[in-house]
């Protein structure tokens, strides 16, 4: 498969041709009319900001603290799955969207495909570009022209009880054979307690499971989409975990419900699949068990041959009718790329994700407090997990439909009534009609 920036159009296509598409869309780039970057102490330009990250509202303090010639009105927003995405969507269409917008990796392409957002190809010159992960660079990439400003990355990582494990004298598995027999000791050790759970109730925990055995349920073809979610590597993921599903190697706990976090709190799950943001979240819910995690590399298909996919991730774009692009831009990469903007983040939120600047993991290292991991060096770990995130994966024009659809037939897996395989096709058939009765054009490669 060719690199994504050499591929003629990565973006999705209208009725319209994917050129007039992107012209229409690149109308809304620069600053020609706009206000400008700065105003003045007396005069600042004031940015309106949606978000719902944990820390958003400490950073924009820190921020307008530091800054007067910029000011940022900031509003908390639910997050995307319970409400923010329609919420902006509304809000675009009613020409009241806020100047920035908190949006994720996956629902990226979304809002471009419906015109949403603005071309900042202009400001993310390279030497810009040069400051982030290229991976990240390249998520927010689209028809060869950038969208937003990548925030954080993503990656999945291994975290495990360390204690438990040394006691049975099982090795963190490298491996998803090594991670099979791993949970059948472990099963048969403690036959309540399971090594990690598969979420049945998030949609891109699967999707990252398949990104990361090589899948890609996205590509375009000139002015179409290609749509299939049933390749061979994510059959082949599919096929692994209806396995581990079936034979019971796994617990299928909703994720952060209280059956989840109190099978932690027990002990009786003793593993968790995660992003880098994974280990805020542990260290916060069994603050008991101090010293007793650790983590490792998610396991790979291929032991010489590391691989991650993400899990989540955020970026910064700007709504299509804001007239304060430049003085957006600068507050997103201001929040980014500075160490005053990741430490603000960290510490008021105790966030452990991995930042999409990698100049920036030293001030995150040292801002986030690895006790809980008996001071162990995550951040090294998240820069490998990282680098190894295949970047010829590409999210899809109907992100909504797409998770929606998988996110239904996963319920269905784990109650016994359906497969990963089935799952796979029903997401496929949903994608691919939503898109069309979008008006895009879409190829169905299944």
């Amino acid at each position: 498969m060719s690199h994504p920036w050499s591929r003629p159009i990565r973006t999705v296509v209208s009725a319209l041709t994917a050129l007039s598409a992107l012209a229409a869309l690149g109308a809304c780039s620069g600053e020609g009319g706009q206000a400008p970057a700065r105003g003045t102490a007396e005069d600042p330009v004031t940015l309106t900001f949606w978000a719902w990250t944990k820390g958003s509202k400490e950073v924009v303090d820190a921020f307008n603290a530091s800054h007067d010639t910029i000011k940022v009105k900031f509003e908390e927003i639910p997050s995307g799955g319970l409400g923010g995405y329609p919420k902006i969507a509304n809000a675009v269409k009613a020409g009241i969207a806020p100047d920035l917008l908190s949006i994720e990796y996956p629902q990226l392409s979304q809002f471009v495909s419906q015109g949403s957002l603005q071309d900042l190809s202009g400001f993310l010159t390279e030497d810009v570009k040069k400051k982030f992960l290229p991976q990240a660079v390249e998520l927010t990439t689209l028809g060869g022209r950038n969208w937003a400003i990548p925030f954080d990355a993503s990656p999945q990582v291994f975290y495990y009880r360390k204690d438990f494990f040394e006691k049975h004298d099982i090795a963190p598995p490298k491996t998803w054979d090594e991670f099979r027999t791993a949970a059948e000791k472990i099963k048969k050790a403690e036959p309540k307690t399971r090594i990690a759970t598969f979420f049945p109730d998030d949609p891109t925990f699967f999707q990252a499971m398949a990104w990361q055995a090589g899948g890609q349920w996205f590509d375009t073809a000139g002015d179409s989409w290609r749509v299939d979610t049933t390749d061979p590597a994510s059959v082949k993921a599919a096929e692994y975990w209806q396995g581990m599903i079936d034979d019971q190697l796994v617990s299928t706990a909703s994720s952060f419900s209280p059956e989840w976090t109190g099978s932690l709190k027990q002990g009786t799950t003793v593993g968790y699949l995660g992003a880098s943001w994974g280990a805020g979240v542990l260290s916060g819910i069994v603050t008991e068990q101090k010293g007793k995690w650790a983590a490792a590399q998610v396991p790979s298909w291929d032991a010489g041959r590391p691989a991650s996919g993400m899990i989540g991730g955020s970026t910064f774009a700007v709504s299509k009718d804001s007239r304060k692009t430049a003085a957006a831009v600068e507050f997103a990469l201001w929040m980014s790329t500075t160490e005053a903007g990741i430490k603000a983040r960290i510490g008021a939120s105790t966030s452990s994700a991995l930042p999409a600047a990698p100049g920036l993991v030293p001030v995150a290292r040292k801002a986030f407090d690895t006790s809980f991991f008996g001071g162990q060096d995550l951040y090294s770990l998240y820069e490998k997990a990282g680098a190894s995130v295949d970047p010829d994966w590409l999210w899809g024009p109907s992100t909504g439909a797409t998770n929606n659809a998988l996110g239904d037939e996963l319920s269905n897996v784990v109650g016994g009534s359906s497969t990963l395989r089935k799952a796979l096709g029903t997401a496929h058939d949903a994608t691919v009609a939503d898109a069309k009765k979008r008006g895009l054009n879409v190829e169905d490669a299944s």
